[in-house]
């Protein structure tokens, strides 16, 4: 097997393809916004939502300040001083990788090897990664392109284990006039979205995705990061039923392109959004494999 690393973006780079997010990009994705919408990207994250085998949500209202306030020597008549303030938070159980999120460079590899070569048995502490975490990915902020390629195809929705080509990727593009840049974000619209909230079990059973030669397409044009609105990145069924997660563990680990899954496009398909300021900003957890985002698509 090849080797891949050092990364073109060096040696000892844990950012991977957000480098190509240069000043000058940020600037270009800025001049991008004339109406003033946004579009929030993300699904309402809950215990019940869609999510891949052994991944659990869970979320747990705490109270028990209402009555501890109230024993407490400064405690008004139903809390705590003469104001009587009380407050309510919650407990969050669960793993990054479920709902709308970003995956850290640290999430996938070939065999041991990560992005850049990184061995887990050098990398993993009890909290996460010491390398390739979350955390040292940055904030994102640059051009946004939404490739429809359901309506590209003329249907609504396209089935599990359907392959987005380079060839849907280029009629979708030439529909809207536009053309991939380095540091772009590429999303593709398939529909399977849709049946986020209304039929969890079929969503998270199978999906359609861009197939091996458009991850390559699409690090041969040096984007920073990419994603859809399916559970993974790629069809699953996959391609070839002995490479299965081959489209985002060729994305990840070979070219640092970083994704976001489980993404909310459908108003913004509806509405012909296709090119926009995109703007993601991250949980900085340290060492973790991902963060739940709300991406914005701005025009």
């Amino acid at each position: 097997m090849a080797k891949w690393w050092p990364s073109r973006y060096g040696a000892g780079d844990q950012a991977g393809a957000l480098n190509e997010i240069t000043p000058a990009k940020v600037l270009e994705a800025v001049r991008l916004v004339r109406q003033g919408r946004v579009y929030d990207l993300a699904h309402v994250l809950h215990q019940d939502i869609p999510a891949f085998p052994g991944r659990t949500f869970r979320q747990y209202l705490t109270t028990n300040y209402h009555h501890i306030n109230r024993r407490r020597p400064e405690a008004g008549p139903d809390g705590l001083g003469s104001n009587s303030v009380n407050w309510i938070v919650e407990q969050v159980t669960a793993t990054q990788q479920m709902g709308t999120h970003m995956d850290g460079l640290n999430h996938l590899q070939v065999g041991d090897r990560t992005y850049n070569g990184f061995r887990l048995a050098d990398i993993v502490e009890d909290y996460g990664t010491n390398r390739l975490g979350i955390d040292t990915l940055p904030q994102v902020v640059t051009r946004g392109l939404l490739l429809d390629v359901a309506a590209a195809r003329g249907e609504e929705r396209l089935g599990p284990g359907e392959v987005i080509t380079v060839a849907d990727a280029q009629t979708a593009l030439a529909s809207t006039g536009h053309d991939v840049r380095p540091g772009d974000a590429v999303f593709f619209h398939t529909g399977w979205g849709g049946l986020w909230g209304t039929d969890n079990e079929r969503y998270a059973a199978g999906e359609p995705g861009p197939g091996l030669a458009l991850a390559a397409w699409l690090a041969d044009h040096r984007v920073a990061l990419t994603g859809c609105d399916t559970w993974s990145f790629g069809p699953y069924p996959p391609e070839s039923h002995c490479e299965p997660f081959a489209v985002p563990q060729l994305l990840n680990v070979r070219h640092g392109v970083v994704v976001v899954e489980n993404l909310r496009l459908d108003q913004a398909a509806r509405d012909r959004v296709q090119e926009f300021l995109l703007v993601i900003s991250h949980a900085k957890l340290r060492g973790a494999t991902g963060a739940w985002v709300a991406p914005l698509a701005i025009v």
